[in-house]
């Protein structure tokens, strides 16, 4: 039984370990939940199932196109009527109008006007099997085929583009929770100066005007803090709508993955950007197109069969069944083809400039994703030795104040030039890892 109960203790303690967790937002998990919920995702998700059906319905082209038909009728007179009057006047006819006259004459009831198809209804069915039709079946199949090829690189591109707005955002979280502690320490050390200060201003050292200037201070800071709390509660609801999860009542926890994003980046040898890859399907869908245009002036070949079942003409039902073969071949539809032709060349040859000039701009954009990487990194080494001195400025700044030589106001100034420093070293590493991400979605690199 203890064992039992060891086992329970256990098993509530791991689940409330994973609990909190699951808390803890890492920025591989905001990528995974936005994946799961984003509404750029799912409808990325959307678009590329609509092209696959797409490619679906233009496969069954190349099997026989069936089709099932009624029809019914009812003639107030009979479609075809026949009687003695029709018989002709020559002299066969007239031999026959002059028997059946006596007959009747003698009661044997035959009626002078025969009627036909006046009333009937019949079922068919005709299936039609494509057996040429200029290549457009196979064209339009490659077609499908592209379309799906692109709506997966715009989902690439739009992936990208959603990924680096979350992670600006998580970053902006974490930079704004991160000047919060970095206020909190100057807060702790405004106090610890305001204690010295009472101090002096006891023993006459000093006047209120020094007093008042910390107070001053104080309410500066408090008053950035309640502005950085406000901008982490905002940008924390705005993650959240990014990845699809509603907003916690406690606020997020993000994990400060700073020093790792630095190196999470896995080079691609062989990556070509999406966009690129987008122009190109356009030239080659226009090739198709060209293709389909020149077989529409092409002959078209099927073969078919038809069978029915049905009283359109006798009064009796009676089943039928034909097999046909037809060859269609177009004969104006040269003049219209030739101009279409004409057309798509010119698309494909404005495709070729646009992709040439895409790829002098991306190389461009390229450069410049490098040079703000490399800036980001010579700022932040600039700043860590500018933190470095601001810290060692106020600790002297401190030990002056002790002994008599600096003023409050000195005190005061080192002290916001130590915030300050602290502050510049979170934008820059966030800054750097922001650059080193577009170089990397740029580049493969």
């Amino acid at each position: 039984m203890k064992r039992y109960v060891l086992i329970v203790i256990l098993a509530v303690l791991a689940f409330g370990m994973n609990a909190q967790n699951a808390d803890v937002l890492t920025l591989d998990s905001c990528f995974a939940l936005a994946k799961a919920n984003n509404a750029q995702f799912k409808t990325n998700k959307l678009q590329i199932e609509q092209a696959q059906q797409v490619k679906k319905q233009v496969f069954t082209k190349y099997f026989p196109q069936v089709s099932a038909n009624y029809i019914g009728y009812y003639a107030v007179n009979p479609l075809i009527q026949y009687g003695v009057d029709q018989f002709g006047s020559d002299e066969f006819g007239q031999i026959l109008k002059a028997i059946i006259e006596t007959l009747n004459e003698m009661g044997a009831g035959i009626p002078t006007e025969v009627g036909f198809m006046h009333q009937g209804q019949s079922i068919s069915a005709t299936a039609i099997q494509p057996i040429y039709t200029g290549g457009r079946i196979a064209n339009g199949n490659k077609l499908a085929k592209l379309g799906i090829q692109a709506a997966e690189l715009n989902a690439e591109v739009t992936e990208r583009d959603v990924l680096e707005n979350i992670e600006s955002t998580y970053y902006l979280v974490l930079g704004l929770q991160a000047k919060v502690e970095t206020l909190e320490s100057a807060l702790a050390l405004i106090d610890s100066l305001d204690r010295k200060v009472d101090v002096a201003l006891k023993a006459g050292i000093i006047t209120k005007n020094d007093k008042l200037r910390v107070a001053m201070k104080r309410n500066e800071l408090k008053a950035t803090q309640l502005q950085l709390n406000n901008g982490i509660s905002l940008a924390s609801q705005l993650l959240c709508q990014q990845i699809g999860i509603g907003y916690p009542e406690g606020g997020l926890t993000l994990q400060d993955d700073l020093a790792n994003s630095k190196n999470m980046f896995v080079e691609n040898d062989e990556f070509v950007r999406p966009e690129i890859q987008l122009l190109q399907l356009q030239i080659d869908a226009e090739m198709f197109y060209k293709r389909m245009a020149r077989g529409e002036a092409l002959p078209e070949i099927g073969v078919g069969a038809a069978i029915s079942y049905g009283n359109m003409i006798q009064k009796f039902y009676k089943g039928n069944a034909i097999f046909f073969a037809r060859v269609q071949i177009p004969i104006t539809q040269w003049w219209e083809t030739s101009y279409k032709i004409k057309q798509h060349n010119l698309k494909i040859e404005q495709y070729e400039v646009m992709q040439k000039d895409l790829t002098e701009k991306m190389s461009l954009q390229e450069k410049q994703a490098y040079n703000q990487m490399i800036e980001a990194q010579a700022l932040l080494d600039s700043d860590n030795a500018a933190l470095e001195m601001a810290q060692e400025n106020y600790r002297v700044a401190s030990l002056n104040y002790q002994a008599g030589v600096n003023t409050v106001t000195d005190v005061l100034e080192a002290n916001a030039l130590l915030l300050q420093a602290q502050n510049a070293i979170t934008d820059r590493e966030i800054s750097y890892v922001s650059a080193r991400r577009r170089y990397h979605d740029l580049t493969g690199k």
